[in-house]
């Protein structure tokens, strides 16, 4: 196993997956803190609900594996 991962070819395509990873992912948070009958981070900022993170942090590692399993 050489040095191909160091390519700027693969360097470049791995920064432009994970931006798009990043973004389809904070969409995807947008869209759910949208759809709720409650304001997210208000919840779990101001009030400090600690459920709700729990629970958002669930969906947040779901949506990655997800994202990263149709970028990969």
């Amino acid at each position: 196993m050489g040095i191909e991962w160091l390519k700027p070819a693969v360097v470049v395509g791995s920064i432009v997956y994970a931006l798009i990873g990043i973004g389809i992912f904070w969409l995807s948070f947008l869209i759910i803190d949208k759809l709720t009958p409650y304001d997210l981070w208000e919840e779990l900022v101001e009030k400090q609900n600690l459920a709700l993170g729990a629970v958002v942090a669930a969906m947040c590692l779901g949506i990655s594996i997800i994202v990263a399993a149709a970028i990969h």
